[in-house]
């Protein structure tokens, strides 16, 4: 499971190739633990309505990013479904007294999955009107389709450890082999 990149696309790197590391609400349950410091406060039981909601945010999410990737505008009903998610359960602040100053503390009602999809909704509206959307990769690993946020321009692949080594040793075979 890759992790680490901006909440969308590590949301849209839950289906790589003919895998879905979220298909069952347990396996929802795990990736919320491994995105825990990102996504606090989402604990519970997650039903198959969340699981949906979730999904849902997952393919308009992908489906914006992949339109960008290939230069074309994103379909209106991606956008609006993201929209849709995030106006299921917006963010308030909410004020109150601790004793000795006023606090305020971003609160979202509904169900887990529609408090999960919005925020999951949010954060890839986040990175879809952020500028740096237009350096997102994907993996250039023949077998992968993991997307990516460069941090250096000349990075291909999203794990050094996985598929560019992979790639270092295919490389290296077909010379060796070849000589």
């Amino acid at each position: 499971m890759l992790t680490g990149e901006p909440l969308a696309l590590d949301l849209i790197n839950t289906r790589p190739l003919d895998t879905d590391l979220i298909a069952t609400p347990e396996l929802l349950r795990r990736w919320l633990d491994v995105e825990a410091d990102r996504l606090p406060g989402l604990e519970g039981a997650l039903s198959e309505d969340d699981l949906a909601a979730v999904h849902a945010v997952r393919d308009h999410a992908a489906a914006a990013v992949h339109a960008l990737l290939n230069g074309e505008r994103p379909a209106e009903a991606a956008l609006r479904g993201l929209n849709d998610a995030q106006r299921a359960a917006p963010a308030v602040r909410e004020l109150s007294w601790d004793g000795a100053a006023i606090t305020a503390a971003e609160v979202r009602t509904g169900s887990l999955g529609v408090r999960l999809a919005a925020i999951l909704a949010e954060a890839t509206a986040d990175l879809l009107a952020d500028q740096a959307s237009g350096k997102i990769r994907q993996c250039e690993a023949h077998d992968c389709v993991m997307l990516f946020l460069p941090a250096h321009p000349r990075r291909r692949w999203c794990s050094a450890a996985l598929c560019g080594n992979r790639a270092r040793v295919a490389r290296h075979y077909r010379r060796h082999r070849t000589a």
